[in-house]
């Protein structure tokens, strides 16, 4: 999935849908599900001595949503797009938006040139 940690996102479909932009705070499934903050939050009941809350109560908690409910926010263009990978010359790639071809980011590092095979 081209989607990370720390990118900003926009919920495109469910209950909390809205134009504006959301950090990503984990991504789960390889990529399939995504946890966004104050996204799909639900109230937690919890017993005395719990490590996130000593005394007890309710803890909000984020639980994951699907990856393909959501669209990169592009700061260029100031909206969810979709993103793309383009190749570099020195044989790197970069992620880019769709819709102002500006890079977003690496996607991995250079790949070594294999030698060329001879046949015959």
């Amino acid at each position: 999935m081209k989607i990370r940690e720390g990118d900003l996102v926009v919920v495109i479909a469910g209950e909390d849908k809205g134009p504006s932009p959301r950090r990503v705070v984990q991504v789960l499934d390889g990529g399939k599900k995504i946890r966004v903050e104050g996204v799909h939050q639900v109230k937690k009941h919890v017993r005395r001595g719990h490590p996130k809350s000593p005394q007890g109560g309710q803890l909000e908690i984020d639980l994951p949503i699907d990856s393909s409910n959501v669209l990169f926010y592009c700061g260029h263009c100031a909206r969810g797009v979709r993103l793309g990978v383009k190749f570099t010359d020195d044989g790197g790639k970069v992620r880019v938006c769709k819709k102002c071809d500006t890079s977003v980011g690496t996607v991995g590092g250079r790949k070594a040139n294999r030698p060329a095979t001879v046949t015959g």
